[in-house]
């Protein structure tokens, strides 16, 4: 007697998720959330937003968290809120207020003047409160014992700097900045040379490595549907749409092989112009597989390899 095929379990996830995290979540523990929904093995994000702010977080599931990095790199846009004239040790509003000045009666024109100060290449000074490290602790621990530790001013990119609304005590402003900007350091910066200092009050993150807001599903929602046994997959962006905006060659099989093996590719083993002058290139296979991620540098002929993702054709890597 013939016994009945056993069905394979299905594989674990691999993509990403476009999540809008909720206040009150730090990252992580939204991208655990995440993962234990989907039953993926690994997990990441591309980019920390603060447990106080809401909007897209980009998590990265199984073999995507090798293309957390790239992602990571992209710019970033946001909403914001300043409050004037109440400055906190955080610059937000989960702070102790540290100084209070008088709010001047400001014009939309006074503001925008102040913004332009504050767009294009500037160094800003990372928070005492953050993540980033000093002896092995992240700033924020020293910190709340009471050692302030000051990091040297970063090179940024705002990018844009746009006045939404402007009311007595508060600027509600969009910006678009570079990785590794400090959203409630710009706004509190942006306070003192209002002439009266201020806090962030409130931030959502709207994109972010090219996924908007608008197509994020919030948390309590995936969390509903992973509860009912809904097939969540079809939440999940395949790999080969995960680098939006990035340029992308599709090759022929034997190229494809020696990517796969490693091999050294040159700017002219590709099709003319399809290499750019610098920076990253998505490599597919003709079944439209996203199988590597190269990079170019100007006046180089050869293409610097940053990650081999899958095998083309079904084969084994």
């Amino acid at each position: 007697m013939t016994r009945p095929p056993v069905p394979r379990p299905a594989p674990p996830p691999e993509g990403l998720l476009v999540l809008d995290k909720p206040e009150g979540f730090s990252s992580a523990q939204a991208t655990a959330r995440v993962r234990a929904c989907l039953g993926a093995r690994k997990a990441g994000h591309s980019g920390t937003l603060d447990p106080q702010a809401r909007g897209v977080l980009v998590c990265c599931l199984g073999r995507a968290t090798r293309l957390a990095s790239v992602l990571l790199t992209r710019p970033k846009t946001y909403e914001a809120v300043l409050t004037l004239g109440v400055a906190t040790d955080t610059q937000d509003a989960s702070g102790r207020p540290v100084a209070e000045r008088p709010v001047p009666e400001l014009s939309p024109r006074a503001v925008e003047e102040v913004f332009a100060r504050f767009t294009g290449e500037i160094l800003q000074t990372p928070p005492a409160y953050s993540a980033l490290k000093h002896e092995g602790l992240p700033l924020y621990a020293h910190a709340r014992r009471g050692r302030i530790i000051r990091k040297p001013p970063r090179p940024i990119t705002v990018y844009s700097l746009r006045l939404l609304s402007l009311e007595p005590r508060g600027v509600h402003f969009e910006v678009r900045c570079s990785a590794g900007t400090y959203v409630r350091t710009l706004a509190a910066d942006i306070g003192d040379a209002l002439g009266c200092g201020g806090h962030l009050s409130a931030l959502t993150r709207t994109e972010c490595a090219g996924f908007r807001l608008e197509e994020a599903c919030r948390l309590k929602d995936l969390e509903d549907r992973a509860r009912r046994g809904e097939d969540l997959r079809p939440l999940i962006v395949p790999m080969a749409h995960a680098l939006r905006g990035i340029p992308a060659v599709t090759v022929e099989e034997d190229l494809a092989l020696r990517i796969l093996r490693g091999g050294a590719i040159r700017r002219q083993d590709l099709a003319p112009g399809r290499a750019p002058e610098a920076g990253l290139l998505q490599v597919f296979d003709r079944q439209g597989e996203l199988i590597a991620l190269l990079e170019a540098a100007a006046m180089s002929p050869r293409l610097a390899y940053r990650g081999v993702f899958v095998a083309a054709a079904g084969r084994a890597r």
